[in-house]
């Protein structure tokens, strides 16, 4: 199964982007990516805690209770902040904690980023670590397919113009299922991987 990275999460109080996202967008953003590509893509992400709950309910809702569709990193660095829903990820790696933050999120993003062929990138929302996974993204997997969605803001949304996005061309901006048809190749008409497909 190909894989698509997700680069996702609602920016905190007090860092950087906080107050230009618009959270209930981000998750309409994380949840149409999620339906639409979960079963039918290996789904790779960094576990950022407002994201991963989302993850594991669409798992469960769509019968991808075995998990197999996608692999969760995480930084030994955070430990202290996983959120419960870990416990429920069969593939989950877990990557060391090295002398700062900065170089822990480097070796999970290296890791991460370095252990799948990739066919897509959806960024959304975030806050400069969207910034830091694009690049090393691009760096590592240069002309694969990049959706830097605009409309929930944040990072991801200076990101899209920077990748050449025009909001006044845009008539439907929150048409986001649409939005990962049209630049991931993914239809929802494909198959997808259920516990009653593998049984």
């Amino acid at each position: 199964m190909k894989s698509i990275f997700l680069s996702a999460s609602i920016p905190l109080p007090g860092r950087e982007y906080y107050g230009t996202a618009d959270p209930l967008m981000i998750h309409a953003a994380v949840r149409s990516f999620l339906a639409l590509v979960l079963g039918r893509r290996h789904l790779v992400w960094g576990g950022h805690p407002s994201i991963t709950p989302m993850v594991s309910a669409a798992c469960e809702s769509l019968g991808l209770q075995c998990l197999d569709a996608v692999t969760l990193y995480q930084s030994k660095a955070f430990v202290k902040e996983f959120p419960k829903e870990n416990d429920k990820f069969a593939r989950l790696v877990l990557t060391p904690q090295e002398v700062d933050i900065p170089q822990s999120l480097l070796t999970l993003r290296k890791t991460m980023l370095g252990s799948h062929e990739f066919d897509g990138a959806v960024f959304i929302g975030g806050m400069n670590g969207v910034m830091d996974e694009h690049a090393l993204f691009s760096q590592m997997h240069p002309g694969v397919a990049v959706v830097a969605v605009h409309r929930p803001g944040a990072a991801a949304a200076d990101l899209a113009l920077q990748l050449g996005y025009k909001p006044e061309l845009d008539f439907m901006p929150t048409n986001f299922t649409q939005l990962y048809i049209d630049q991931l190749g993914v239809s929802p008409s494909d198959p997808r991987l259920t516990l009653s497909s593998k049984e």
